[in-house]
């Protein structure tokens, strides 16, 4: 059969492996991928024997076995028992620079759950438009002067706005405008509690949260979850036993596992904290992304229940914006009060930025945008990873990755960060000693879709493989 002039048979390829900076046999997939590239390695071509190979370049065989495994986890090649190794047909080398993880900025960094890029260039040109006119449209006296903690009326209005089909008829007094979540959540800790205090969170849960409690002196106790989130019963012993001054939850894509409430639950929860006298935080980042969700704890539950609603996942993590809901308009001026002492407010040009987006529907154009691009993410996942193990969610755009017993989530992450991924395991959003094998892989991290398939192939092959053969060492 004809081979490309450029393409050496394999008893002729020998791959080049003179950068000595790394592994030998990161080395020799690293050059797999490169003869991909330029090629010198053709679709369906065979590899030569990892014995003759290792001869060949004066190696001894474990190394080349290491190679050809790591080159098959990079879904670059295929082993037939029997046959020998050969070039995917579909290999798409992730650059080699990506591979080794070795160098600054070089990682698919898959740890922060960055929302996708939308695909439309015409509403990403609206955004930059919109922001040109929102600083060429500010007063000098608004350059010059501090807004009032919590944020002046028409910013405010603005969030009720944007909550109205989440939180209808919602009174301006009751909403505040915060420097993003991690703002709120320092804001709202330090008006219901004091150090040395509990509070209770998700037995998994967002690791912001756990970082601020750990800065105000305050103790962390989880609580027990299944697949639609919080324990009602074990909430109600937590709380019976500990008596926090708050509740933490995430409702509605929950970070890290996905689960959302359903109503009952819902119902279920509020009930545990207002039988206890508990206020709940509720941070409902990805309330605005599903569909169809059930209302949130502040609609159940008003009277008890400080809501947050960050702009970071559903619009942009620039404008570094969030609006919190709280119970009345006394609570509300309570944890203006804290924000004054803490972070003082929000950036004005971002609170502008969001209020003309919301009220002209670029917001909401945005939010869309998102929302269909990771449902076209999420389909690839369900696509292209082993059935089962993954969890996700319609329009959200993280998972939650349950690994086989083979695997450790240490193992598992070590494993993709030596192929250019970095991942987050279970142990960084625990509150509990029971620490699931798992870890959430954000798939709005890579640049577009084909960046995203390439990476769920190197996740599809390591869910495919042991540690011993991927050669893991910790």
């Amino acid at each position: 059969m004809p081979t490309d002039d450029k393409a050496p048979s394999r008893m002729e390829w020998v791959p080049d492996i003179a950068d000595r900076s790394k592994p030998v046999y990161l080395a020799i997939a690293d050059a797999i991928g490169d003869d991909i590239r330029a090629g010198r390695l053709a679709p369906g071509q065979r590899l030569p024997p990892q014995r003759t190979l290792a001869e060949r370049i004066g190696i001894d065989f474990t190394t080349v076995s290491r190679a050809y495994g790591e080159a098959r986890a990079r879904g670059l090649v295929d082993a037939r028992v029997g046959q020998g190794t050969f070039i995917r047909a579909d290999a798409r080398p992730i650059p080699a620079a990506a591979q080794s993880g070795t160098a600054a900025g070089s990682l698919v960094d898959m740890t922060m759950n960055q929302p996708p890029l939308p695909e439309s260039q015409d509403l990403l040109q609206r955004l930059r438009l919109d922001m040109a006119g929102v600083v060429s449209g500010l007063a000098l006296p608004d350059l010059l002067h501090y807004p009032e903690a919590g944020g002046p009326r028409e910013e405010r209005a603005a969030g009720a706005h944007w909550l109205r089909d989440r939180l209808p008829d919602l009174p301006v007094e009751r909403v505040l405008v915060t420097p993003g979540t991690q703002g709120a959540l320092l804001a709202l800790l330090t008006t219901l509690a004091r150090p040395g205090d509990t509070v209770c969170a998700e037995a998994l849960t967002y690791p912001g949260f756990r970082a601020v409690a750990a800065q105000l002196g305050l103790r962390v106790v989880g609580v027990p979850m299944d697949a639609d989130g919080i324990d009602p019963d074990a909430l109600r012993a937590v709380l019976a036993q500990h008596r926090p001054k708050a509740l933490y939850c995430i409702p509605t894509f929950h970070n890290p596992t996905t689960a959302t409430m359903p109503a009952d639950r819902r119902a279920a929860v509020a009930a545990a904290a207002r039988d206890h006298g508990v206020p709940i935080i509720e941070d409902d980042i990805y309330g605005t992304l599903p569909e169809e969700s059930p209302p949130p704890l502040a609609a159940v539950a008003p009277e008890i229940t400080f809501h947050i609603a960050g702009l970071a996942k559903c619009v942009s993590p620039m404008l570094r914006v969030a609006y919190v809901v709280a119970p009345d308009a006394r609570q509300a001026l309570r944890v203006s009060a804290a924000q004054r002492g803490t972070t003082l407010m929000a950036s004005p040009l971002s609170a502008a930025i969001a209020r003309r987006w919301i009220e002209d529907g670029t917001a909401a154009a945005i939010r869309d945008g998102i929302r269909a691009e990771a449902m076209e993410r999420r389909a690839l996942a369900e696509s292209l990873l082993p059935p089962g193990s993954a969890v996700t969610k319609r329009e959200a755009f993280h998972l939650w990755l349950n690994l086989p017993e083979s695997w450790t989530g240490g193992e598992f992450a070590a494993h993709l960060r030596a192929r250019g991924i970095a991942t987050v395991t279970a142990d960084a959003f625990a509150t509990t000693p029971d620490v699931p094998q798992a870890l959430r892989v954000c798939l709005g991290a890579p640049a577009g879709r084909e960046d995203t398939r390439r990476v769920l192939h190197v996740l599809a092959e390591a869910l495919d493989l042991i540690p011993a053969a991927a050669g893991v060492v910790i």
